[in-house]
């Protein structure tokens, strides 16, 4: 596999996509989400990759949004499939069982915003904006918008900025719980890889599991996803890890985790 408009990059565990369509912003063509869905399920069988980080290239723009020149050409069959096609992709990154950090140091609009909050967490620059402007196009979010934008910062917010159109600026973003930090540009890639660091440094099998709680657990009612939770606390009760993890903390000693 040989990607046109993402180039990816594997260093001591750590996967780094960046997409790498500069002269567009990065904006998302059908190409590059294609890309990404092979990128990331080859990710996911890579034992050797503990954590991916996904950016933008470039310092203006994380994802500028889809393509519109390839939007502009879509009835209403080509549209169904164009937006089920991009929210199958970001719902395979979302129930990633390693930890997915976008590191946005710029523009997250339309489609980027959505890319973004299918990661888990998403640090981003001082200088980064984030909206979904699709009404504007005379258009609605069709990459998972309209859902993900709810569940992160309640019903009232994400209505607001889907209904208006609005961009806003990092320190919003943070304020309203879009995102988990605001970095200075030139430290971005550096935080980002410390947090990478951190996530390597925890059992592997309790970070899976964590994932798997939240995600699976969170469209589901409250009792299914106790019961979800209590299923895989059970299971990890039985790890090599649990039992390293609190005899170390017993002994006073740091864990070796080793995965199993």
């Amino acid at each position: 596999m040989n990607p046109k408009n993402i180039a990816l990059k594997i260093e001591h565990t750590i996967a780094l996509l960046t997409i790498n369509r500069p002269e567009k912003l990065n904006a998302l063509n059908a190409e590059t989400v294609t890309e990404l869905f092979q990128i990331f399920k080859k990710l996911k069988q890579n034992d050797e990759v503990a954590v991916i980080i996904i950016t933008g290239s470039g310092e203006k723009s994380f994802v500028a949004g889809a393509d519109v020149a390839e939007i502009k050409n879509h009835d209403e069959i080509s549209g169904r499939i164009f937006s089920s096609r991009g929210q199958k992709v970001f719902r395979y990154i979302e129930k990633m069982e390693k930890p997915v950090i976008a590191v946005i140091n710029g523009f997250a609009l339309g489609g980027g915003l959505e890319l973004a909050m299918a990661c888990h967490l998403r640090i981003a620059s001082k200088n980064a904006k984030f909206g979904q402007p699709e009404i504007n196009l005379g258009l609605i979010p069709g990459y998972g918008g309209t859902q993900r934008l709810p569940r992160l910062i309640g019903v009232t917010k994400a209505l607001y900025l889907l209904l208006s159109g609005e961009t806003i600026d990092a320190k919003q973003a943070l304020e309203i719980g879009l995102i988990n930090e605001v970095v200075a540009p030139e430290k971005l890639m550096a935080r980002a890889n410390e947090i990478a660091e951190l996530m390597i440094a925890k059992p592997p099998v309790a970070l899976r599991y964590i994932l798997q709680a939240v995600t699976n657990g969170s469209d589901k009612n409250l009792d299914t996803a106790l019961n979800l939770e209590s299923e895989l606390f059970g299971n990890i009760c039985g790890t090599d890890d649990m039992k390293e993890g609190i005899t170390a903390f017993l002994g006073k000693r740091k864990a070796v985790f080793k995965g199993k």
